[in-house]
């Protein structure tokens, strides 16, 4: 039986799905999980609901949901837990109850289907494609072997969100990307297309990025710096992506506080260099972290630190010397290296 057979199999046999997107939810996300609704639909399933937790902050990510009038509701632990017979829980894009995601660890998962590396994977159905671009690319696949209409709204959804996943086909991506896009290009709405590309920026982003530019430190290939305090989490991402076009810059990483958090970005196109492995090695042990050889993330509670002191100034100096500390040992970066600080 092909995947999509099995993945439509299953739904055929629910009658109800809930489906859970990752903390703070980006386009790949939220086009994948548009997407399995509406296969959950063509299969029968009128009970179809998606819930988000964290925050959607990033502006595309937030004219994505409103522009495309995806239905999204609040993480709530009764719609995953205790569960009756034929009411499916199921994970896009992440895949790991706990991990990126606040549904309790150890619930039982009845379909995964994502791109990004994970282990110990349980659900009746996984599709865990480490080697694809992106998990809208899996979904975009299943679409189109399920024969299912592809409108408008769903087709420019999830070529969008391959689009900014690949950095608009120039990273991480496959022939899988080119496939799907020929799939999605004759129903996609062009204008709202070049919209979700091209949203307004906030102020505090603007701002957000200027610190990264004014606190940068440079060593060899590798550039660190953070953003301070910051309302905007995902004016960390831009920023990594912004200094990672340095000249003389292979690998870049950002942190800032967000809320009681240090959130990290990374950016790498150093073929030594596996972004998601580094970031995971040096902070799995205080927090969540890791991700693709190119780009990765992680989250670190503040603990002890949020106590310590009221001063963000203070706060962030002394998280600097530690994620810097880590950083420099797990990229194996001489001490000695001339730093340079533009500011």
């Amino acid at each position: 039986m092909s995947s999509v057979a099995a993945l439509r199999n299953l739904l055929e046999n629910g009658s109800e799905i809930t489906i859970v997107c990752h903390n703070n939810p980006d386009p790949d996300c939220l086009a994948s999980a548009l997407a399995l609704g509406r296969l959950a639909a063509d299969t029968g399933i009128d009970e179809r609901h998606i819930l988000y937790s964290g925050n959607i902050s990033h502006q595309q990510n937030r004219a994505f949901v409103n522009l495309l009038e995806i239905e999204l509701q609040p993480f709530d632990p009764a719609a995953v837990t205790g569960r009756e017979s034929g009411e499916l829980l199921a994970f896009v894009d992440h895949s790991v109850p706990g991990a990126n995601n606040k549904v309790p660890e150890g619930t039982p998962v009845d379909i995964v289907i994502d791109h990004h590396p994970a282990e110990d994977i349980e659900a009746a159905f996984v599709d865990h494609r480490e080697e694809v671009g992106a998990t809208a690319t899996i979904l975009t696949e299943y679409v189109h072997e399920s024969g299912l209409d592809i409108d408008t709204t769903l087709a420019t959804a999830l070529l969008f969100a391959i689009r900014r996943e690949t950095l608009s086909f120039l990273r991480g991506v496959t022939a899988d990307e080119y496939r799907a896009a020929a799939t999605l290009h004759e129903h996609v709405d062009k204008d709202l297309l070049q919209r979700l590309a091209s949203p307004s920026v906030s102020s505090a982003t603007v701002d957000a990025i200027a610190d990264a530019i004014e606190h940068r430190v440079v060593r060899g290939p590798v550039l660190l710096s953070h953003v301070g305090r910051t309302n905007e989490r995902d004016a960390i991402p831009q920023a990594a992506d912004y200094l990672a076009t340095l000249e003389g810059v292979e690998t870049a990483i950002v942190f800032g506080l967000v809320d009681d958090t240090v959130q990290i970005s990374g950016r790498s196109t150093d073929a030594r260099v596996h972004i998601g492995d580094v970031l995971h090695d040096a902070f799995a042990d205080v927090g969540s972290a890791g991700g693709h050889r190119e780009m990765a993330g992680g989250e670190i509670p503040l603990g002890l630190f949020a106590d310590y002191t009221d001063d963000d100034d203070r706060l962030t100096e002394m998280i600097e010397q530690i994620i810097t500390g880590r950083l420099v040992a797990e990229l194996n970066l001489a001490e000695d290296d001339d730093d340079e600080d533009d500011d």
